[in-house]
């Protein structure tokens, strides 16, 4: 078998990490289900101690993870927001962080709600435009956080700008990529520090876990998020990770149909007259479709989209007739989703501030699945009608 680094993707989600079980052969790893493991003496086991801390089934997954990502290191957790949550756990009273305004409510609120009570100040800025973030580094600032494409607005970060632009300084630069999952963008190849996935999404696809993931190429790092993985212990049961080691297998084979669906989607909406605005990064005229076209191998799944009538009730209306895409919190999944995040997903945030990023009252984002194209379109021409 070759070497992880040596494997092309498809080979990876399938390889990567992973091994016959040594004590039975069997192919698929097993759910070691058990909190704890015996010892032939105090300290004398066989890599094992106890669940909190290690798992050989979350052991597997972290190494398929790593690979996948081509990082060295991977941390599993209970959620993408328990990953969010260590990561800034990381960071000490007095510390800065410089944060996309345009990102996932459920980031938002831990970073204003939680984590700002404890002395870490946050600033949410457009990055767009890296020289914005450069005014706002100090001698405090300790980390930048970026998603990108960013949750609802699908806007595209120069990932390789942002590392840049804080070149020689002591900051880390995080990158959220749950919208794109390892299959479309590798952060760490573009010198970013750390990867966060909500696995929950298209790592996992299935929408039949809550699971969160870090990875990392520093051995430093490690070190530091491993600690607080069992220091903390917001850790993933085995169950779920041998589901999302399931779902990393067929990765590759999802992203590509959605993502054609997407390009799809995208077409049909933009001749659509009861459509304002189109968000996707792969239309040419996005703002930066052109570094989603260096830093992303396909332009992803995920599309919003705001309607000429600009009210709540006016995108509840579509909301309530769509038949095929099923109106739910979340993404990722096989099944086609569609959601209204002014009143769900970024409910959080104030609507002053959602505004000023362009989420309007009708945005809709729609979660683009692997159904037949024909009945995805059919569903959204008569919810539109």
């Amino acid at each position: 078998m070759k070497k992880n680094d040596q494997m092309k993707f498809a080979t990876k989600v399938i390889h990567a990490g992973i091994s016959p079980d040594i004590g039975t052969g069997a192919v698929m790893t097993p759910i070691f289900q058990t909190s704890t493991f015996v010892q032939d003496a105090p300290g004398k086991h066989k890599g094992f101690q106890y669940a909190r801390t290690q798992n050989p089934t979350r052991d597997v997954l972290q190494k398929n993870l790593a690979a996948l990502e081509n990082g060295k290191y991977g941390i599993c957790f209970g959620s993408g927001l328990a990953a969010l949550d260590a990561i800034l756990k990381m960071l000490s009273p007095g510390d800065e962080v410089i944060s996309t305004n345009d990102l996932y409510g459920g980031s938002y609120r831990l970073m204003n709600q939680i984590f700002s009570k404890y002395g870490i100040k946050f600033h949410y800025v457009g990055m767009g435009d890296t020289k914005k973030i450069e005014s706002l580094i100090c001698d405090q600032t300790k980390m930048i956080w970026v998603e990108t494409p960013t949750n609802p607005m699908l806007n595209i970060i120069d990932i390789k700008k942002v590392v840049n632009s804080v070149k020689r300084k002591d900051i880390l630069v995080c990158i959220d990529n749950t919208f794109a999952s390892p299959y479309l963008q590798n952060p760490l190849d573009l010198g970013a520090d750390i990867v966060m996935h909500s696995a929950t999404k298209y790592i996992g696809g299935h929408s039949d876990v809550i699971h969160g993931a870090v990875i990392v190429k520093d051995d430093t790092l490690a070190e530091k998020l491993y600690f607080i993985q069992n220091a903390a212990g917001a850790i993933p049961g085995p169950q779920d990770c041998f589901l999302i080691l399931r779902g990393i297998k067929t990765l590759h084979l999802r992203m590509q149909r959605a993502c054609e669906n997407a390009k799809e989607i995208v077409e049909f909406l933009l001749k659509n007259k009861k459509v304002a605005n189109v968000y996707y990064p792969g239309i040419k005229t996005h703002p930066n479709h052109k570094v989603a076209k260096t830093q992303m191998s396909d332009f992803g799944g995920m599309v919003s989209f705001d309607l000429k009538v600009n009210t709540k009730s006016a995108a509840s209306k579509v909301l309530k007739k769509t038949a095929i895409f099923t109106l739910a919190e979340s993404l990722g999944g096989v099944e086609s989703l569609i959601g209204h995040p002014a009143t769900m997903t970024h409910g959080s945030i104030p609507r002053k501030e959602r505004l000023k990023v362009g989420l309007t009252d009708s945005l809709i984002r729609l979660s683009v699945g692997i159904e037949d194209i024909d009945d995805l379109k059919k569903d959204l021409a008569q919810a539109l009608k």
